[in-house]
């Protein structure tokens, strides 16, 4: 099976986003409509829904096209990914009007406030985690599909 190795890499990327955010969502509806939470988080949720599982799938393409040219491991490809999305969210988060930063040290999201020191830590759990996932989920689809 050695016939359009980037489509492949493409569909074996968007699998794991695709399927973590279905299960993301469902438990959200279930918690917003079933049980009447008011967490108003649906305008915050388009953007991993539109743009985090097309980005895993070009991002698995990068790693396939540069595998020849330059061997990175896939986790550490993956662990770079996050340097790409979270400028992305902050730039749409901004223009939509989602997010304000401000200069006492507070990212303002339209449902609650994070501290720049938490941001700090949660981007560092996300540098972990898609470490993880890129190792071990991402590359099981590869290995899977005949592009690993």
């Amino acid at each position: 099976m050695t016939s359009h190795p980037y489509l492949r890499a493409y569909m074996a990327g968007i699998v794991v986003p695709t399927l973590f955010l279905l299960i993301g969502l469902s438990a959200f509806c279930v918690v917003r409509f079933g049980y009447a939470v008011p967490v108003p988080l649906e305008r915050v949720m388009v953007f991993p829904m539109a743009i985090v599982p097309n980005l895993f799938g070009l991002w698995n393409i990068f790693y396939v096209w540069l595998r020849p040219r330059r061997h990175l491991p896939i986790g550490v490809h993956g662990a770079l990914l996050p340097f790409v999305v979270a400028p992305l969210a902050v730039l749409l988060g901004t223009l939509l009007g989602l997010l304000s930063i401000t200069s006492r040290g507070f990212v303002y999201l339209q449902a609650f406030t994070i501290p720049y020191p938490s941001l700090v830590t949660l981007f560092c759990f996300a540098l972990t985690v898609y470490y993880l996932v890129w190792k071990y989920l991402v590359g099981f689809f590869n290995e899977v599909l005949g592009i690993a």
